[in-house]
């Protein structure tokens, strides 16, 4: 028996108006209800007497989602000219009108007189064109409130440039075929005459140039392939945040920004826990220095700071025991109000144990600092401290005794300082990190100078409210001591969940976003206030794209190295293999 299989069903040119049309449309008279979004369109109908370059820019850029139109029409110079030189005969008869009879002059009309002589002028000399110009804004909400904030954002927003704009009343249809359909059809028809140089300021492509005479450079702009050369310490502060997913290029676009930065006589201190930075230390000379429980490597969280110029020791005394104090807690976890005021006088007694207070503070030579482990002794025999310096113990005589309870023996005299914390476990590296930043706060304060602080997945410290406090701190204070703070990091989202997250962005002057994920692109996009346009590139980046910020400019950004330097920074496991000739 034969059996008949039925062929697949072909779809043809006819069916596409039924995939792309929506389910339904309701037109009223101020608005068009589209499937589940309300919808408007605005146009513009009076502009000032001049325009500047990119005065269109801040509407262009919002957040909120609308489409964009602009219509230019070309005018035939011969006929414009005829109509310009009606207007002129109009206003000089007014004006000798206004003379004969003895009023005042009407400067108004004296200007305008002048701007359509200088605009006949123009066209006659072929310097400009006049064309019909229609601008179509259609602004989309999910309701009628959030639609009407919307249009009043968009209406103040372009009032403060003198430029004003109505709703298409009664015309909303043939305003959304104009300005959201891609059909090219003017159908609102809606236009104001405008000559070549304010109607090329409509042009909605305007990058800002970031190309200065001093500074490093950090990559090509995507957008008018000019060069990204800028000085991080021209900003109000010096302070940079660098969000990418894992394998983005983040760690390879700062290990070229240290780089360049050496080269411009910039110390670079890098705090490194994955071991990322071990070879660009070792190529340019730098000190490498690993902080593990074996390491012969240790800092004591204990050591005296030098007193910095103009500031009083006992003040610096009781800042620095805050810092010890903030350390103990993340060491301890949990405790108390009474335990937090017992170990902040403890940590006193502690010092005044080698005859440390802070009248003297900083200024007595020869004199050894007390060790964790001397703080523990007192605790210990201190009303209420015993079970505190039980839980201490591990860190003084027990397994994680190796990197918190020995005296100092790095030597930071060198321009490039890496600390390396991989090989600590991962309960550790918080306490490590917050060691290793206490110690290098104190050595940028005795000296003035200028210096980047690089600190990669720092994240780590955002787990810990002590801690995370304590880099906000460093980022607020940064600016007074000539640092720059650039914190790195790959899960945005836990980081910008601290309360502490969005302040560190919102001190830092600049600000890379590379790749990101589509879980954490919401949080980002709210942090930073992207555009659509901008949450669909940071989501298909590729390798070393991101955006670049610089105060209230950014723009699309490619990180190119040359060949030397890709040799010394990259991390590509292949490349890596091959330098070493194991490939």
């Amino acid at each position: 028996m034969k059996i008949s299989i039925p062929q697949a069903y072909t779809p043809s040119s006819k069916d596409l108006p039924n995939v792309i049309a929506p389910s339904g449309l309701e037109v009223s008279a101020n608005y068009i209800k589209l499937g589940d979004y309300f919808v408007k369109t605005l146009f513009i109908y009076t502009y000032p007497r001049y325009v500047s370059s990119g005065w269109f820019s801040p509407v262009i850029n919002m957040a909120e989602m609308m489409d964009i139109s602009v219509f230019v029409h070309p005018m035939d110079t011969a006929y414009a000219l005829k109509d310009l030189k009606k207007k002129v005969a109009n206003i000089e008869a007014e004006l000798w009108d206004k003379q004969d009879k003895g009023l005042v002059r009407d400067p108004m009309l004296e200007t305008a007189y002048e701007d359509v002589e200088q605009l006949r002028d123009s066209l006659l000399q072929a310097r400009e064109k006049l064309f019909r110009v229609g601008v179509y804004i259609t602004l989309y909400a999910h309701t009628l409130d959030e639609l009407r904030k919307l249009e009043e954002k968009i209406e103040s927003t372009l009032e403060s440039k003198l430029v004003y704009i109505k709703p298409a009343l009664f015309k909303q249809l043939e305003g959304f075929n104009s300005s959201a359909l891609p059909i090219n059809t003017d159908s609102l028809e809606i236009t104001t005459p405008l000559n070549s140089s304010p109607a090329s300021s409509l042009f909605p492509f305007v990058s800002p140039d970031l190309s200065s005479e001093k500074g490093i450079l950090y990559g090509v702009n995507m957008h008018n392939n000019s060069l990204i050369i800028f000085d991080r310490f021209s900003l109000q502060n010096a302070n940079q945040v660098i969000f990418a997913t894992s394998g983005a290029g983040k760690s390879y676009t700062t290990k070229l920004q240290v780089l360049r930065s050496l080269m411009l006589g910039i110390n670079v201190i890098i705090i490194d826990p994955e071991n990322e930075y071990q070879n660009l230390s070792n190529a340019i000379g730098g000190s490498y220095f690993k902080i593990s429980l074996t390491s012969q490597n240790h800092v004591n969280p204990f050591d005296i700071p030098i007193i910095p110029e103009g500031e009083e020791p006992s003040d610096v005394f009781k800042s620095h025991v805050l810092n010890v104090t903030g350390l103990l807690k993340l060491m301890l976890g949990a405790i108390t109000p009474e335990e937090d005021s017992l170990l902040d006088r403890v940590v006193t007694e502690t010092y005044a144990s080698r005859d440390i207070t802070a009248e003297n503070f900083g200024t007595m030579k020869g004199v050894n600092p007390p060790l964790l482990e001397d703080l523990q002794v007192i605790l210990s025999s201190t009303q209420g401290g015993q079970t505190l310096a039980a839980r201490l113990d591990k860190f003084t005589h027990g397994s994680y005794a190796g990197f918190t309870n020995a005296p100092t023996n790095v030597d930071i005299k060198n321009r490039l300082i890496v600390f390396s914390i991989r090989d600590l476990e991962e309960e550790l590296r918080p306490i490590a990190m917050y060691i290793v930043l206490n110690f290098v706060w104190n050595l940028v304060r005795s000296k003035l100078q200028q210096r980047a602080l690089i600190i990669d997945e720092a994240w780590l410290m955002m787990k810990y409210k002590d801690s995370a406090s304590f880099l906000f701190g460093l980022v607020k204070r940064a600016r007074k001591y000539y640092l720059g703070i650039t914190t790195i990091t790959q899960d945005v989202e836990d980081f910008l969940k601290s309360e502490y997250g969005k302040p560190i962005v919102t001190n830092s002057s600049m600000q890379i976003l590379m790749k990101q994920s589509p879980g954490s692109i919401d949080a980002v996009a709210t942090a930073f206030s992207l555009t659509e346009g901008e949450r669909s590139f940071l989501l298909e980046a590729g390798v070393g794209e991101g955006l670049f910020f610089a105060g209230a400019k950014h723009v699309a950004m490619k990180v190119i190295a040359s060949y030397t330097e890709d040799q010394i920074v990259t991390t590509n496991p292949e490349q890596v293999l091959e330098s070493k000739g194991l490939s």
